[in-house]
């Protein structure tokens, strides 16, 4: 048996411990690769745990229903009052539920509970990207946002769409997704989708400015990459809660000691980023001396989806519509 390279070298035929080798490894190539294995038990495993999500979730109406049951005839109880009509056929089930139950199980369980269960266990990780073929003042403003959220990763986006980007940051365990779009060089799209299951918030980018535009390179210095203590001003809605939960969930919790601040004010559902860092100053042990290093930039909430981003069959939370804006007393995030 010679090799297929013989009419090239006839004078030096391939051993037949190597031709057997190399027909060894033409079979195990031609069989699935383990690598291709993982990834089907992956999205068998994604899929089976969306399928569980989104079950809890269509069990949420039947547990309101029933906890609103409970209450009626807790107050009765309590009150001494005769159990009201309609329950009379289900109280001795309801009871022994009420007896059974603790200050974690009385309270029904929703799905906003389960996106940041483990929210707690671990550092969130992010994979930070753009849109396709980026500007170069794009690309800038990205690198900056590398810094502004910890434990964040950018990529080239390439050619990849956005159901790869999104499966490949669940196989590596990202727990968000932040994509940044432009229109003609100008950053106007902030979308922070969480993974598994959601939700995803899509922003409106305004007045956007670069960390040296703020100031020089000498006074400005460099980029910290401390975890930063947030603060959350006049998030006071039921929405505004829940964008605030959204956002502070891309950070991971700071050291106490540590020297930088990431400011979230809201103004008029404007949403204003401000990232600080601070000091002794000259004026006493009781003085401090703030600095901004950037970069700065505003949000406007327009849609909230109860999914990630890639699913266009996920159900609306909460959007903007039109004429919203003609209301001026309506405040969606803030009063």
């Amino acid at each position: 048996l010679q090799s297929p390279f013989s009419s090239m070298f006839p004078s030096k035929p391939f051993p037949k411990t190597l031709i057997r080798h190399q027909h060894q490894t033409s079979s195990f190539i031609a069989s699935p690769t383990l690598k291709h294995s993982r990834k089907i038990k992956m999205l068998r495993r994604n899929i089976r745990l969306r399928k569980e999500y989104l079950y809890r979730k269509n069990l949420e109406g039947d547990e309101r229903v029933q906890y609103e049951k409970k209450m009626k005839i807790r107050e009765a109880l309590q009150e001494g009052k005769p159990i009201p009509t309609e329950l009379r056929n289900e109280e001795a089930r309801l009871r022994q539920e009420i007896d059974l139950e603790d200050q974690n199980t009385a309270v029904p369980r929703s799905h906003i509970d389960d996106e940041y269960a483990n929210a707690t266990e671990n550092d969130p990780k992010i994979l930070l990207t753009t849109s396709r073929n980026p500007s170069a003042p794009l690309i800038r403003f990205t690198k900056e946002l590398k810094f502004a959220f910890p434990n964040s990763q950018r990529i080239n986006r390439g050619s990849q769409v956005i159901s790869e980007i999104i499966e490949t940051a669940r196989s590596h365990d990202f727990t968000d997704v932040i994509l940044v779009h432009e229109h003609r060089g100008v950053p106007d799209g902030l979308i922070i989708s969480h993974l598994p299951f959601g939700p995803t918030a899509y922003f409106g980018l305004l007045n956007v400015v670069t960390r040296h535009d703020i100031s020089t390179k000498k006074a400005i210095g460099k980029m910290p990459e401390q975890y930063p203590h947030l603060i959350f001003n006049n998030f006071t809605t039921q929405m505004g809660q829940r964008v605030a939960n959204v956002l502070k969930h891309v950070f991971p919790a700071p050291k106490v000691d540590a020297r930088r601040i990431v400011t979230f004010s809201n103004e008029s559902d404007y949403i204003s980023f401000r990232n600080h860092v601070y000091d002794k100053g000259e004026g006493g042990p009781k003085s401090i001396e703030l600095k901004e290093v950037g970069p700065r930039f505003e949000l406007r909430l327009y849609q909230v989806k109860l999914g990630t981003v890639e699913q266009n069959e996920a159900e609306t939370e909460w959007v903007i519509r039109p004429y919203m804006n003609t209301a001026k007393k309506r405040k969606f995030i803030g009063e």
